[in-house]
C-alpha cells in the first residue's frame, strides 16, 4: 500500500481503538496529513499545544503503524499549522463537500485569517471536514442507526437539513450523551451544505463559541466576531449547556440567536437536557433555546445497540479493517458487557475489529470477552459480586440494603430492585432462580419480571438510563 489517503486512514483508526476517544478527537482527529516539497509526510496539527502533545505521546506510535502499512516504508513528521504555509495536501482527490468557515472566507485562504478557520483537509475519501469546526466525515445519515428513541428527532434532522419550510426555530435537541445528538448536528450540516452549496453552513460546539469570543474580547475584534456568526445562513451549535454560569456568553449567544431569528436564518442546538431544565442558564435565553421546538433523543434499547454494532462493523468490512462478519452472539455479549452509552459501545466495537482483523467471523463468545476485558479495561474483567451490587444500589437510592430483600413494594424500593436484579443479570453469571434466592427468596419469575421491566423502561425513562449508567460506573470503577 502507497496511498497516503488509505494509509491515513487505517493507520489512524487502529491508533483511535488504542488511545480512546477522547485523546483521539481533541488531537489526532484534527489534525491532517500534507507533504512538503522535498516529499517529507507531515501530520499537521491545528495548534502548537496539540503538537506537543502528539509527539510526547502518539508520534512514535502512529509512525509504527504507518511503518507497517506504507510500501514506501516513510516516515510522519508532526507540526502545527502555524509552521505550514505552502505544503500541498498528500492526496490531490478534489473535495466533494466543504462548510463554510466561521470567518465566511473560501475555504482555500481561511486558514490564515481567523481562529475558528479548518485545518488543512484530511485526508479521508475524497470529502474535506472542517476539523476545526469539529465536523466529522462519518457522521451522516447514511451512517445514522433509526430506532424506537430516535425516530422523532431523526425526522425532525432530515426535514431541518433539507431547507423544508417550517414553523419551528430553533430546533433543540436534547437528551444524554453519547447517543446521537452530534451525529444528528454533524448530519444536518453535511446535508444542508450539499443541498445548499452556497449557503453559510457554521457547526461550532458551546465550548467553541465560547473560547472564540473570549479571544475575540481579548483581541478587541468583537465585530467581527459577531459578523461572522450571524451572517450564517444555518447555525448548529453543539453542548450548550456548556455556556451555563457565563454571563457574557450568554448575552452574546442571546443576541445572536435573537438576530438570526429575526432574520429568518436557521438555528440547531442539542444539550443534555431540555432547555427550561438548564437552571445554571439564565431565564431569557432559556425561554429562547425553549421557543422552537424540542427533540428528545433517547437512549438507545438493546436491539438499537445491536444494529449499531453491526453497523460499525459493516463499516469496517468495507474499509478492509475486518474481513466476515460477527455472530450473533459475539454482538450480544460485546453489547451487554457495554451498558453505557453508544458512543461508548462503538469505542468496544473500535477494539473489537481492531483486536480481531480477519479472525472476526471465526471468533467465539469466550475469545471475544477476553479481547474486550484485556483492550478495554487493561486485565482481565473485575467479577462483581450480587452483594457488592446490592450495596452499590442501596448507596445510589439512599436506602438500606436490607429493604432491598424485604417485602415491601412501595415503587421506591421496589424500582431499585429490579435495577439491582437488572444489573445483577448483566453483570454476573447468576441464573434467575440464584438471583432471587439472593433478593429474599424471591421466585425466578419475579426477577424475569424486573430484569424486562427496566429493559422496557430505559429507553421510555430518562432518570431510569441515568441511573442504571451511574451505577455501571460505579461497579467498574
Amino acid at each position: 500500500m502507497t496511498d497516503p489517503d488509505r494509509i491515513w486512514n487505517e493507520a489512524s483508526l487502529r491508533l483511535r481503538a488504542e488511545i480512546g476517544d477522547g485523546p483521539f478527537s481533541s488531537y489526532i482527529a484534527p489534525s491532517a496529513v500534507r507533504i512538503d516539497g522535498g516529499g517529507q509526510l507531515i501530520l499537521v496539527t491545528p495548534t502548537g499545544y496539540a503538537r506537543d502533545w502528539v509527539r510526547k505521546n502518539a508520534l512514535r506510535r502512529l509512525n509504527e503503524l504507518w511503518l507497517g502499512l506504507d510500501g514506501l516504508s516513510r516516515r510522519l513528521e508532526v507540526r502545527c499549522r502555524a509552521e505550514v504555509t505552502s505544503a500541498p495536501p498528500a492526496s490531490s482527490v478534489a473535495s466533494a463537500v466543504a462548510i463554510q468557515p466561521l470567518s465566511g472566507a473560501p475555504l482555500s485562504a481561511a486558514h490564515e485569517q481567523t481562529p475558528m478557520a479548518p485545518t488543512v483537509g484530511p485526508v479521508t475519501d475524497g470529502a474535506r471536514a472542517v476539523r476545526a469546526a469539529g465536523l466529522q466525515e462519518r457522521l451522516t445519515f447514511d451512517s445514522f442507526v433509526e430506532g424506537q428513541g430516535n425516530a422523532f428527532a431523526l425526522a425532525i434532522a432530515r426535514q431541518t437539513a433539507s431547507w423544508a419550510d417550517g414553523h419551528f426555530n430553533p430546533i433543540f435537541f436534547c437528551g444524554p450523551y453519547g447517543y446521537g445528538k452530534t451525529h444528528l448536528l454533524n448530519a444536518i450540516a453535511w446535508e444542508a451544505q450539499r443541498l445548499r452549496p452556497d449557503a453559510k453552513v457554521v457547526y461550532l460546539t458551546a465550548e467553541r463559541f465560547l473560547s472564540t469570543f473570549v479571544k475575540a474580547m481579548q483581541d478587541r475584534s468583537t465585530a467581527a466576531f459577531k459578523e461572522s456568526l450571524r451572517s450564517a445562513d444555518m447555525l448548529l451549535l453543539d453542548d450548550v449547556q456548556f455556556v451555563g454560569g457565563k454571563a457574557s456568553t450568554q448575552e452574546e449567544l442571546l443576541s445572536t440567536l435573537t438576530a438570526l431569528i429575526e432574520d429568518g436564518k436557521r438555528i440547531v442546538l442539542s444539550a443534555d437536557r431540555p432547555p427550561m431544565a438548564l437552571t445554571e442558564v439564565e431565564p431569557r435565553l432559556r425561554s429562547h433555546l425553549a421557543a422552537g421546538l424540542t427533540c428528545p433523543v433517547e437512549p438507545a434499547d438493546r436491539a438499537l445497540k445491536i444494529a449499531v454494532a453491526e453497523n460499525r462493523l459493516a463499516a469496517f468490512a468495507r474499509m478492509g479493517v475486518v474481513s466476515g462478519e460477527a455472530s450473533r452472539e459475539v454482538l450480544e455479549q460485546v453489547v451487554d458487557r457495554t451498558p453505557g452509552s453508544v458512543r461508548e459501545l462503538e469505542g468496544a466495537v473500535n477494539t473489537l475489529a481492531a483486536a480481531a482483523g480477519s479472525r472476526l467471523s471465526s471468533l467465539g463468545v469466550e475469545e471475544t470477552l477476553t479481547l474486550l476485558g484485556s483492550a478495554l479495561r487493561g486485565g482481565p474483567e473485575r467479577r462483581i459480586t450480587v452483594d457488592e451490587i446490592q450495596k452499590t444500589v442501596a448507596e445510589h437510592f439512599n436506602m438500606k440494603q436490607a429493604d432491598l430483600l424485604s417485602e415491601r413494594r412501595t415503587r421506591a424500593v421496589a424500582r431499585p430492585r429490579q435495577i439491582a436484579m437488572w444489573l445483577c443479570k448483566q453483570h454476573t453469571t447468576r441464573s434467575y432462580p440464584d438471583i432471587g434466592r439472593r433478593f429474599g427468596g424471591r421466585d425466578h419469575t419475579t426477577v424475569l419480571h424486573g430484569v424486562r421491566k427496566i429493559e422496557e423502561l430505559m429507553p421510555l425513562d430518562e432518570q431510569i438510563a441515568r441511573d442504571v449508567e451511574a451505577l455501571t460506573r460505579k461497579l467498574r470503577g
